[in-house]
């Protein structure tokens, strides 16, 4: 927030110095589709994001629970917001012994409790006792048809992806991809594991290039 103050400064800001802001803070695609957000926010919305829910799904990386988020949260109004610990209450609340169940059944019952002034404190309240519900019990939201495992991150394709991205970010007259690659089987040999199939390296690069985290020229990978 120091360094991107306003929705105009982070679409003028460069793609290399917001992915290095962003570690840390999670899956690093969504760092780039907020800035894609905020670019089309720039051009088309005078620097503001909408005010409702139908506007902000048009924007980049946001889903219609990232939308409820936002009505909830900046503007704190009612909507429909619902992510794992906010299921979780209304699963343990009132679907004590329902199995595989949808988010639209949980709809309803989000609406009528959700009041018309406090949004944002009301869904706090639910984010909290989620939380705390998972650790006394079970979790709740396994219950919910819509939950999934996380994989394991170590020695994963996702940790792979993370490893070469941090390394291309930390050069930044770029790196070469043989180098890279070197790089990365060490960081492997390391953590005991063998070195990476290069079909393996290929895909991932592609994929990052592809996903605009970085750029190729000739044998040289710039952030």
């Amino acid at each position: 927030m120091e360094l991107f103050p306003t929705v105009d400064a982070l679409a003028a800001a460069d793609t290399a110095t917001i992915l290095e802001i962003w570690q840390g803070l999670g899956y690093n695609r969504r760092a780039l589709a907020l800035k894609r957000a905020c670019e089309a926010c720039s051009a088309d919305g005078g620097g503001l994001l909408p005010r409702t829910v139908d506007e902000l799904v048009k924007l980049p990386g946001i889903g219609p629970a990232t939308a409820a988020g936002v009505i909830a949260f900046a503007y704190d109004e009612p909507s429909v917001y619902i992510e794992t610990n906010v299921r979780s209450v209304f699963l343990h609340e009132l679907f004590p012994d329902g199995e595989e169940v949808s988010d639209k059944q949980l709809v309803p019952y989000v609406v009528d409790t959700c009041p018309s002034r406090g949004a944002r404190a009301w869904y706090y309240a639910l984010l909290d006792y989620g939380a705390h519900l998972k650790s006394q019990t079970v979790n709740p939201s396994r219950r919910s048809k819509h939950y999934t495992r996380q994989s394991k991150f170590e020695g994963s394709r996702r940790e792979k992806r993370s490893f070469l991205l941090k390394q291309v970010l930390t050069a930044p007259d770029g790196i070469e991809l043989e180098e890279l690659a070197a790089r990365l089987d060490e960081y492997e040999q390391q953590a005991k594991r063998g070195v990476v199939d290069r079909e393996l390296f290929e895909t991932i690069t592609s994929d990052l290039i592809d996903e605009g985290f970085f750029r190729r020229e000739g044998e040289l990978l710039i952030p």
